[in-house]
């Protein structure tokens, strides 16, 4: 074990060579009977101290697993001896994003993934084809992991930009044995799609059993890292609209040439360093518009392999429909959405969720009336009410709704009629400034205004428009009676001091609201005893409310005494934008017996500890980080991290709804370790206590609280 840890502390402190530690590693599990289990704690717990670059550690891992294979009648991390008859087990530790399964972790799966660790895996330092040489991992995605590479024979050439990017195909994506045919279709068909908002894509070769896509190299960063900023708020306007034209550009391209993307996505679009938009990873691109000679998309269809985004994938693309543009559509919707505000529209939940939530956009401010109406058609989730193309999508948002100058457009008459179109042109005026007043307030109330009329004529307007007097041998003009005009009822003023006072009212809930017009939108839990239908009828009283839009859970009583003591927490949280955040793998939130548990969490931009705790139907709380095999939770600023990608926990009775919460604390939670398992009333008595006297230390912004509901069922 000592050898072990001391094998990784050597490499750290640039003992020796990659081939030396790599050996010494190598010799260390060969010699030593550690259980593969304890190694792995070994490996977590000395990556969290100062993390391992990620070829590295996923190396190490690979070699841990194929020793365990070795010796079969060890304690595997996937065999039957590292399952007892708890139903979930503790944690290996965080587990790193370049071990992450793209697959929805069937066991079927996994156990395709464990027989593809066998194979040999190219990383930084190792060269392809004798020709390009990996320097640098810039990205891992569901299909392969992207590496800048230096290539030799343009280096030979004197090339004054020798570096190529390379997409190397992951060991999980290739152990499908459609991988390789996806691979090749991607190259064939990026290359047809040369546009300059569109990554270059030179070539598809393989090196042994590796293969890869060598692309344009770009310098910059991906949008999604300039999404995930902590400080990003959004955009004005002004600034989104070129990135929006680079990707609009693209998606039309692709769409006239009959392909639709199928995984749009921030991670996806690239912002150069030369203010350039380049839209890559048409990797599972399906045409939609097939030649008659085209036969190949009946031996292999990229969807197949499910490598979608459900954060920005449409309801139709969840429901594994025919790909049609309008897909593209509702995704670039989303990540307008998001540069213009800093928020995902739904709250990244997948759009059958959202849709059956009846979740509703907010109007981002200082955005016209036509712009929100567009933006809102193309987050349509029906197919049919979303926007055809993306070509109308980007003219009906970036049109210019500035109005022009009241009376500008008013032609006046000659000489003859200067002082009557003068009168005219000062109503007019008047008129107009109505008109746009009302228009700022939504345009509801436009009819109920109307100019006063005068009481008598004078010599002089306020205006400075002169009104002729009547001759005098005129006859007296009939007296009019002029009824004063009722002035419309105003509309009270919708504000959030009104709404914060109901939803604090509420038993058993933990609840967020936003207004904006005469509509509120709330978020988070609430008790299936107080319900939806009285929620909206304590908000419906609220002066100003016309509308409502819920995206609420229910929760049985038995959560009450959770949501007393997280709640006020995790309100915090979700009021400043949510920067502490747990759900399941896709934001599964139903699971099935047998299923793996596997959980992503992140953490907000300060060093904090990590706690993640399951609390069960049958009254228990499991705490998954930390526990008694892996005490070490502390975590860097807006640090992500992926635990049970081992199979460490499955879904097994009792079947319900149970909680996953997480917290983030500036301190250690508990002084000393507890029980991996233990009875939720002792353990929340604990936790309100401790929370309360690091928020009073502390502050309360340094305690950070997200909660995920999930329902258990029966294998059928």
């Amino acid at each position: 074990m000592t050898s072990f840890a001391q094998a990784i502390r050597t490499y750290r402190g640039d003992g020796g060579s990659r081939d030396e530690f790599f050996a010494g590693v190598d010799g260390a599990l060969a010699t030593e009977q550690t259980p593969p289990k304890q190694l792995m704690d070994i490996l977590d717990e000395e990556h969290a101290a100062r993390p391992l670059p990620p070829d590295i550690y996923a190396a190490i891992r690979r070699r841990i697993e194929h020793a365990a294979r070795m010796r079969p009648e060890a304690d595997s991390p996937t065999g039957p001896a590292s399952r007892d008859e708890t139903r979930l087990q503790t944690s290996p530790g965080f587990a790193p994003p370049p071990s992450r399964d793209p697959s929805s972790g069937t066991g079927s799966q996994a156990t395709q993934v464990m027989v593809d660790h066998d194979q040999p895996m190219k990383g930084v330092g190792d060269t392809l084809n004798s020709r390009f040489v990996l320097e640098e991992c810039l990205g891992i995605g569901g299909m392969g992991t992207v590496y800048k590479a230096l290539d030799l024979r343009k280096l030979e050439a004197s090339d004054r930009r020798p570096y190529v990017a390379i997409k190397v195909l992951n060991l999980q994506f290739r152990g499908n044995p459609k991988s390789l045919i996806a691979l090749q279709r991607e190259a064939r068909k990026a290359q047809q799609l040369a546009h300059r908002n569109i990554v270059t894509v030179y070539d598809f070769d393989r090196d042994g059993q590796v293969v890869y896509l060598t692309m344009e190299y770009l310098s910059g960063q991906p949008m999604s890292r300039l999404l995930r900023n902590p400080n990003f708020k959004g955009m004005p306007f002004a600034e989104v609209f070129p990135i929006l034209k680079g990707m609009a550009n693209a998606l039309a391209y692709a769409h006239e040439r009959g392909f639709v993307h199928c995984d749009f996505k921030p991670a996806n679009v690239f912002l150069t360093d030369t203010s350039e938009v380049k839209v890559i990873d048409f990797g599972i691109s399906r045409v939609i518009q097939r030649p008659e000679e085209e036969t190949e998309a009946t031996v292999f269809d990229p969807g197949s392999l499910g490598a979608l985004t459900p954060a920005y994938a449409s309801p139709e693309m969840l429901e594994h429909r025919e790909p049609d543009p309008r897909d593209d559509i509702y995704a670039l919707g989303c990540i307008t959405y998001e540069l213009l505000t800093g928020k995902h529209p739904f709250e990244r939940v997948p759009a059958l969720q959202a849709k059956s939530a009846g979740m509703k956009p907010q109007r981002p401010e200082h955005l016209g009336n036509k712009q929100w109406k567009a933006l809102k058609a193309a987050l349509a989730f029906e197919r049919e009410a979303r926007t055809p193309s993306v070509t109308q999508f980007f003219e009906e948002i970036g049109e210019d709704h500035a109005p022009s100058p009241p009376g500008k457009a008013k032609k006046r008459g000659g000489p003859k009629l200067a002082i009557g179109a003068a009168a005219v042109a000062v109503v007019l005026v008047a008129g107009a400034g109505y008109y746009f007043y009302d228009q700022s307030k939504g345009g509801e109330e436009s009819a109920r205004v109307a100019p006063s009329v005068p009481s008598a004529p004078s010599d002089e307007s306020a205006s400075g428009a002169v009104t002729p007097h009547a001759p005098t041998n005129a006859a007296p003009a009939p007296t009019v009676a002029v009824t004063p005009a009722v002035p419309a009822t105003p509309i009270p003023e919708l504000t959030m001091a009104a709404v914060t006072p109901v939803l604090a009212s509420v038993p058993c809930s933990a609840l967020v609201a936003s207004v904006h017009d005469q509509t509120v939108d709330v978020q988070g839990f609430v008790s299936q005893k107080y319900g939806l239908a009285k929620l909206k009828e304590a908000l419906g009283r609220v002066p100003g409310v016309k509308t409502t839009n819920f995206g609420v859970q229910q929760v049985a009583d038995d959560k009450c005494d959770l949501l007393k003591v997280y709640g006020p927490f995790w309100t915090a949280n979700r009021q400043t934008g949510r920067p502490a955040s747990v759900h399941t793998r896709s934001r599964a939130t139903r699971l099935t017996e047998g299923d793996p548990l596997i959980i992503d969490l992140m953490t907000p931009g300060f060093e904090s500890y990590v706690n993640v705790d399951y609390f069960m139907l049958d009254g228990s709380v499991v705490h998954l980080v930390p526990n008694t095999r892996s005490r070490d939770n502390q975590a860097p600023a807006n640090y992500t991290a992926t635990i049970g990608t081992m199979g460490d926990w499955v879904v097994g009775k009792p079947f319900g709804s149970e909680m996953i919460v997480l917290t983030v604390t500036p301190a250690p939670l508990f002084d000393s370790a507890r029980p991996d398992s233990e009875a939720k009333p002792e353990y929340l008595r604990a936790v309100e206590k401790r929370l309360s006297a690091l928020a009073g230390k502390y502050g309360r912004d340094r305690v950070a609280v997200d909660i995920f509901q999930i329902t258990t069922q029966a294998k059928k």
